[in-house]
């Protein structure tokens, strides 16, 4: 989610910077950059080690799972 939630910032900022909805220099233009500004560490950092924590809880368990069984 994290990850995707910075990304759809980033693009809000490349739409608005191509003339769209006032375009660079309007107000709209100042809250998505400030919107990027707090996205791309969810891009870049957030998003990706929440999804390896995710895989490795997923095989630890795998792999404990047999020995909750005995």
């Amino acid at each position: 989610m994290m990850a995707n939630a910075g990304g759809a910032w980033d693009n809000a900022k490349k739409y608005v910077e191509k003339g769209n909805l006032g375009g660079k220099g309007s107000d709209v233009h100042t809250a998505v950059v400030v919107g990027d500004t707090v996205g791309d560490p969810f891009k870049d950092t957030s998003g990706p080690s929440m999804n390896i924590l995710i895989n490795v809880m997923a095989i630890v368990s795998l792999v404990i799972a047999p020995l909750l069984t005995l």
